[in-house]
């Protein structure tokens, strides 16, 4: 299976990153420039500085360009809830619109944060979720192929958590999150039903499976009047979707 263009040059700006060719906090060169140098449209390339975005490995400042992250603290935090159970848990019903559903390579932030090899597929889903009809969130999440082969793909999208544990026998374990803050560029903008420019809730998060495999690495951007993230120390944390 060949590797998408754009994820190509994904790994190769995130090799560059890695080898300071790029430092933190540094401005990387234009997308023309980019375009040029991988010799692929525009398109392509903003595809490629999308998921480096996604992934908090860049940063778009407007009117100035896209720098390379800071890097953020992280939290590794307990009592993980999926989507579907966050918005049950607020009285409010649940539903997904599947953007894109495929079976590919894994970039080079999956493999790692999957702790996968080369050779290994995995499933990448796009998703818009919604609370009461609403849009609250714009996701990426990719997960290992092999677990979730046998599984249908409604089962897997509509509720992957929920067929994990009831249908797979599996126990969901920890979960790595980094929370973040950006706002919503045009596609963003218009997949949520929000004006260009306003603020999102960024999170990205690592989830393992109770024996430490970890089994899901999401990309998600929530509207931040729609969605609000609050953590007690001492009594795990509470996710609650605004009315």
């Amino acid at each position: 299976m060949q590797e998408p263009m754009y994820i190509k040059i994904h790994n190769q700006i995130k090799r560059d990153i890695e080898n300071k060719k790029y430092k933190v906090g540094e401005r990387i060169p234009a997308e023309r420039q980019l375009a040029l140098k991988f010799n692929v449209s525009r398109m392509t390339l903003r595809q490629a500085i999308k998921t480096l975005e996604d992934e908090g490995i860049l940063e778009r400042r407007l009117g100035s360009g896209t720098y390379v992250s800071s890097q953020k603290v992280q939290e590794k935090m307990s009592g993980i809830m999926s989507f579907t159970d966050i918005t049950r848990a607020n009285g409010q019903v649940p539903s997904s619109k599947l953007l894109s559903y495929r079976v590919t390579k894994p970039s080079l932030s999956e493999k790692e944060k999957l702790k996968i090899k080369d050779t290994d597929n995995v499933l990448r889903m796009e998703r818009v979720r919604f609370a009461d009809n609403v849009p609250i969130c714009y996701e990426v999440a990719t997960i290992p192929y092999k677990l979730v082969s046998r599984f249908s793909k409604d089962e897997i999208s509509s509720s992957l958590y929920q067929t994990l544990e009831k249908n797979g026998g599996y126990k969901i374990g920890s979960v790595v999150e980094n929370i973040g803050a950006s706002v919503a560029n045009e596609n963003e903008a218009r997949l949520l039903s929000v004006k260009k420019g306003e603020p999102l809730v960024t999170r990205r998060q690592v989830t393992e499976l109770n024996d430490h495999y970890p089994f899901e690495y999401v990309r998600a951007s929530y509207v931040a009047e729609r969605f609000e993230f609050t953590r007690e120390w001492l009594r795990g944390n509470l996710y609650k979707i605004r009315s």
